[in-house]
C-alpha cells in the first residue's frame, strides 16, 4: 500500500525532490510480529524468523517504499494513536514552516491484524452490523486499512518551479488531555484544544472554516466528546465522518481523511456521513446525512484523536493564485 501511494504521489509531480519523510502509524508489521511469536508458543518451524523481525518495525513498509523509488531522506514515524496520520501531515507542515526544509513527503499508513482487531473488539468498540457515526443508535467502529501521501513545500518553491498545487496546508493543533488510557474526556477539551490552536497557527477564526471531517468513529465515548467540542467551538459549520464509508484505518485515518478533505476542496462537495437517522439530543450538529452535497469550500478541518487522549486537527485551504508570504505550506 505504501509503494502504491508513493508511487501515485510522486507520479504526478516528477520533479519534487523530497528532503525528509514524516510517517504516521501505530502497529508497523504486526503481522509479522505475530507470526514470530506464534511460532514460539507452538513451536514451529523459526527459519522464515529473520524475515519476520526484519519487517516488523513500524519504518520498514515506509522505507520499503522509499527504496522501491530510488528515494534516500531520512525518514521519521510518528506513532501517536489514531492521531498518528494527523500528526505526520502536522510535522512535515511545522518543519517546512520552521525553513529547515522545502520539502517533506508526509503521510500514514497501516494495516489490519488479528491482535489489533481482537484488541478492539475486547473493548466492546468494534459494531456487528453498520458505522454510524454521530448516530443515536450508533453500535460501534469498523476496522479499516490503508495508505496516504502527500508531497508538501513550501509555497514559494513550488510556485517557482511551476509546481501543480492542489491546496494549502494553513494550519495545525495538537494537545493531550491525558484522561484514560482509550477514552478521551467527555468534556470535549482535548478536541477542542487541538482545533483551537489548528485555528490559531492558521491566523483564521472558526466562521471561516466550510467543512469539518470528523474523527467520528462512531463509538459512544468519542462521538459524544468530538460533537460537544465541535458545537462549542462552530456555528452550524457542516461535519460528516467519512468511517462510516471507509472504517477506520487508525494511523493512517488522518492521512486519508485529509486526502478525502482535499478532493471536496476541488470539487466543491460535502463528503456525505452514510447511515445516519437521528443525532444525540442536546449537540447541534450540522450532519451531511446521507448524502453528499455541492457546496463553496474554501477552508476544510480534518480531525484525528486517539487512545491516550491525544488529538490533533489540520487545515487545508483551496489554493489560490497569490504573491507569497510566511505561512503557507503547498500541497
Amino acid at each position: 500500500m505504501m509503494i502504491r501511494a508513493l508511487d501515485e504521489a510522486l507520479s504526478q509531480d516528477g520533479q519534487f525532490r523530497p528532503e525528509m519523510a514524516v510517517i504516521g502509524t501505530t502497529s508497523g508489521g504486526m503481522s509479522f510480529g505475530e507470526n514470530y511469536y506464534r511460532a514460539l508458543d507452538q513451536h514451529h518451524d523459526l527459519r522464515h524468523t529473520p524475515r519476520w523481525i526484519a519487517n516488523y518495525p513500524p519504518q520498514k513498509p515506509a522505507l520499503d517504499a522509499l527504496e522501491a523509488f530510488g528515494v534516500s531522506v531520512p525518514c521519521h514515524v510518528i506513532a501517536n494513536a489514531c492521531a498518528s496520520g494527523t500528526n505526520a501531515l502536522g510535522h512535515a507542515f511545522d518543519c517546512i514552516r520552521s525553513g529547515k526544509y522545502q520539502r517533506v513527503l508526509t503521510g500514514g499508513y497501516d494495516t489490519l491484524c488479528q491482535l489489533v482487531f481482537v484488541g478492539f473488539d475486547s473493548l466492546q468498540a468494534s459494531t456487528p452490523e453498520k458505522c454510524r457515526p454521530f448516530d443515536r443508535d450508533r453500535t460501534g467502529m469498523v476496522l479499516a486499512e490503508g495508505a496516504a501521501i502527500f508531497a508538501l513545500e513550501n509555497l514559494e518553491s513550488a510556485q517557482a518551479r511551476g509546481a501543480n498545487i492542489l491546496a494549502e496546508v494553513i494550519g495545525y493543533g495538537i494537545s493531550t488531555d491525558n484522561h484514560h488510557l482509550t477514552q478521551p474526556n467527555p468534556s470535549g477539551i482535548g478536541p477542542r484544544q487541538a482545533m483551537m490552536d489548528a485555528l490559531q497557527s492558521a491566523g483564521i477564526s472558526g466562521t471561516q472554516v466550510d467543512y469539518i471531517n470528523a474523527h467520528g468513529t462512531a463509538t459512544v465515548f468519542n462521538d459524544a466528546a468530538e460533537g460537544k467540542a465541535i458545537a462549542e467551538l462552530f456555528d452550524r459549520v457542516p461535519v460528516s465522518s467519512t468511517k462510516a464509508m471507509m472504517g477506520h484505518s487508525l494511523g493512517a485515518a488522518g492521512a486519508i481523511e485529509a486526502i478525502i478533505s482535499l478532493l471536496a476542496i476541488q470539487h466543491q462537495f460535502l463528503p456525505a456521513n452514510i447511515n445516519f437517522r437521528a443525532g444525540d439530543e442536546g449537540v447541534n450538529l450540522n450532519i451531511v446525512a446521507n448524502e453528499p452535497r455541492s457546496a463553496a469550500i474554501d477552508i476544510v478541518l480534518s480531525n484525528s484523536f486517539g487512545f491516550g487522549g491525544t488529538n490533533a486537527s489540520i487545515l487545508l485551504q483551496r489554493f489560490h493564485q497569490r504573491p507569497v508570504c510566511d505561512g503557507p505550506i503547498a500541497a
